[in-house]
């Protein structure tokens, strides 16, 4: 069972490599290409913590949780930019 789940998380990342190239050269979109791909990283990490729990795999699906966090906050589109009021 331990096998399947490494293998699954495995595609998981190799998946989100390839689904962040392909937004990246459809959309020219960094900020979209990024997301992609931390959301298929994402869900690698979560994969793991299915296999018998320990502090690696918990600190490394919370830090993929703070990153994907952390970079839609900030480059969400919009947010930050003051505008001129002209």
């Amino acid at each position: 069972m331990s096998t399947l789940v490494g293998y699954a998380s495995l595609a998981c990342v190799a998946a989100g490599l390839l689904a962040g190239l392909i937004a990246l050269a459809t959309t020219r979109d960094g900020r979209l290409a990024l997301r992609v791909a931390l959301d298929l990283w994402l869900a690698a990490g979560l994969l793991r913590l299915a296999l018998p729990p320990s502090l690696d795999q918990l600190l490394s699906a919370a830090a993929i949780i703070a990153v994907r966090q952390l970079v839609g906050l900030g480059l969400s589109p919009g947010q930050g930019t003051p505008s001129t009021g002209d």
